[in-house]
Parts: C-alpha cells; sequence; structure tokens
C-alpha cells in the first residue's frame, strides 16, 4: 500500500528516522556507564519496543494497561513510574504473582504504610522508589526534607521475602521542557542529578540500600554532562522526537519520525485556510510550543513526502477540521486543490500519538511496509 491509499486522517511512522533516534540516544549515554530504562508510554507498541531492544531491556510505564501489555509480549523488568494507589495494589500482586519484576513509585509516608501493610499481608516482595522532586516541577520528596527518612522508615532497608522493601531512589526533569537554551538544560540535568544522588546518599547513610539511582526526561538525556552516582536513565519521546523538543534544541525538524497524514477538503479562499480533515482528534489538544520562541499552532505543515513547507502551520483546529494558514500572512497561503495530502509534524508525540490505535510505517518513501498496532487507555 502507498500513502496516498490510506483514508485519512492516519498516523504516519518513519523507520528510518526512528531507528536513528534510537541510535543516538544510546551512543550518547554509552560511556556514562548507565542502563537505559526507556519510557515506553510514548510508543505504547510492542513493534516500537523491539527498535530499542530486546524483551530483557528494562522499561518504564505511566499505566498498568501498559504494564499488561508489555508483559503479555515478553517484557519482564517493568517500573510503574506514577505515584502508586491503593486501588492498584491487588493488580501489581497479579502480575508479579505472574512473573513480572514490577518495581512501582511513592512519595508519601500513608502510601508507604498502606503499601507495606499490603505486602506483608499477601506475601508480596516489591521494590519501591522513593520519587524525589529536584525542580518543583511535579511530586516528590525534596533531597533534604526530613520526610524523607520518615517515609522510608516504613519500608524494609534491604530486600526481605514478603515486604515492601526501599530498592532506591528517581526523578524526573520536567523543568526541562521549560528551557531556553541548551545550557539551561545542562544545568537542570545537573540539578537532577546532584539532589536524586544527595537523596540516595541520606538514605545509604541511615541503612537503606538504596541500589537504584533513576533519572530521565528526554531533554536531560541528550545533553547531561555527569552520571555520577545514576545507575539508569529513563526517557521516552526521544523514540519519535516532536516539534517542542525542536524548539528546545534537542532535534532538529528532520528528525520527527512520528507526523499525521490528511487532506485537504476545502478552503475558504478570502481568509486564506485550507481546510484538512485532520483536527485535534487527529493532532491532540497540545500546544506545547505555544510557550517557545516559535510558536507552530496544532503543527508544522508538510509535504507527503514529509518536507516541511515553509511557513505553512496547522494555526487552528475544530474536533475534525484542520485550519492551515501562512505564518504570518494568511494571503500567501498556497491553495493545494481538495483532494492533496499533507503531513503535520506534532507539537507533543505523546499526545498526537495517543489519538490513533495504529502506526503506518514507512522508510523514507510513500510505501507503507507495515501497520503497527498500539494501545490506549488505562
Amino acid at each position: 500500500m502507498q500513502l496516498n491509499q490510506l483514508e485519512t486522517p492516519a498516523l504516519i511512522l518513519d523507520r528510518v528516522k526512528m531507528d536513528r533516534n534510537i541510535a543516538r540516544l544510546k551512543a550518547r549515554l554509552q560511556p556514562f556507564g548507565v542502563v537505559l530504562r526507556p519510557h515506553v508510554k510514548t510508543a505504547k507498541s510492542a513493534d516500537v519496543a523491539k527498535r530499542m531492544g530486546t524483551p530483557d531491556t528494562p522499561i518504564t510505564v505511566s499505566t498498568l494497561k501498559e504494564a499488561e501489555y508489555f508483559f503479555k509480549h515478553g517484557w519482564s523488568d517493568i517500573l510503574y513510574a506514577v505515584g502508586i494507589a491503593e486501588n492498584k495494589f491487588a493488580h501489581i500482586a497479579d502480575l508479579v504473582s505472574r512473573g513480572a519484576k514490577m518495581t512501582v513509585v511513592l512519595d508519601n509516608k500513608e502510601t508507604a504504610t498502606t503499601l507495606a501493610r499490603f505486602c506483608r499481608d499477601h506475601t508480596l516482595t516489591l521494590p519501591v522508589l522513593l520519587e524525589i522532586d529536584t525542580d518543583g516541577h511535579r511530586s516528590g520528596v525534596v533531597p533534604d526534607d526530613p520526610a524523607l527518612l520518615d517515609i522510608t522508615a516504613e519500608l524494609e532497608r534491604t530486600e526481605v521475602a514478603g515486604t515492601a522493601w526501599l530498592a532506591g531512589v528517581m526523578t524526573h526533569a520536567g523543568a526541562s521542557y521549560d528551557c531556553k537554551s541548551v545550557a539551561e538544560i545542562q544545568a537542570i540535568a545537573e540539578q537532577e542529578r546532584a539532589g536524586v544522588v544527595q537523596a540516595a546518599e541520606r538514605l545509604r547513610a541511615a541503612g537503606y540500600a538504596a541500589p537504584v539511582v533513576s533519572v530521565g526526561s528526554t531533554p536531560t538525556a541528550h545533553f547531561v554532562q555527569s552520571l555520577d552516582g545514576v545507575t539508569e536513565v529513563r526517557a521516552g519521546v526521544f523514540v519519535f522526537f516532536d516539534l517542542v523538543m525542536n524548539g528546545l534544541g534537542v532535534c532538529d525538524q528532520s528528525d520527527i519520525a512520528l507526523s499525521v497524514l490528511c487532506t485537504v477538503i476545502g478552503h475558504q479562499k478570502k481568509k486564506g485556510w485550507l481546510i484538512t480533515d485532520g483536527g485535534w482528534m487527529a493532532m491532540s489538544r497540545d500546544r506545547g510550543t505555544a510557550k517557545q520562541a516559535v510558536d507552530q499552532g496544532y503543527g508544522v505543515v508538510c509535504d507527503q513526502n514529509g518536507t516541511p513547507i515553509p511557513d505553512l502551520v496547522m494555526r487552528d483546529a475544530n474536533q475534525e477540521h484542520g485550519i492551515i494558514v501562512h505564518r504570518h500572512d494568511a494571503s500567501l497561503t498556497p491553495m493545494f486543490p481538495v483532494g492533496t495530502m499533507l503531513r503535520i509534524l506534532p507539537n507533543h508525540a505523546c499526545s498526537t500519538a495517543a489519538q490513533h490505535d495504529g502506526y503506518s510505517v514507512v522508510a523514507g518513501t510513500d510505501h507503507i511496509e507495515a501497520q503497527w498496532s498500539r494501545i490506549s487507555g488505562w
């Protein structure tokens, strides 16, 4: 099948670009001697995950549906990297009973207490990572907070059968997404590393083994200068990249492996609008580039081959209609004929991919070499 035979909108994945992106991060991290634990929430696809490594590769997930899916496809070393809630304990226990090596995350005494009790009551041996807040971006305990030891006092110091035990610490440098320069990303990367290592050292001084020190974000993974004291790096969107990563200077637009194929279905010539059948239900509502130096609207417009068309963006979107306009002057919008197929580069690959149930895979041409499914939901 060729691209022009697809019903639109459709999610297009360039395998060549994806493989290059994966190889780039692996090469970047190799000198540091750390484990790459990719975050599969971006792709939610076993076919994509296979390009990152065999099922022996440790992975990160953001939903237990992802954990189930990847476990059924052969992956067993799984970090569920969202603060665990009591209503998920039984599901975690079931996965472990079937052979999954699950690790969970928490950042408060209440959850530590209830999880420890559950593990004792159900003879469940479960490694736990304490989430550390290294940038004020999200959840977690700051490295020097006295609560660090209060929380972990509810957990075993080392692995003991039938208990929840403190396996280490993890953090996510979400503030890196707000950086304005590579130098700022490098500074956040060092702040991330230093903070989580400090937390690990406090725990070890208190008698906890804390063997795992886990950091992660795509920007910091690409620009970090030291990973001393870190054991693993998590990153997700690196596999596809997107316009936010491009705006941060992490990648070029030519590295973006994901796009949405849509079709011109009409014009509003007086307004300088091209109307397509790909609205925000195809692209998502994510406007992550709006706070960057260059606002890309809902996405950068490319021709059917994936080559960006200068200054053409999806400026607005309804549920099933995309409005494409010249960035600076609507009178310069090229009025492509009805039926013309265009590809839109997304602001945020994770949220755009989440709007679709699979990938049409190409390798730099119009030929579709495979259809890869993906999951969604919780």
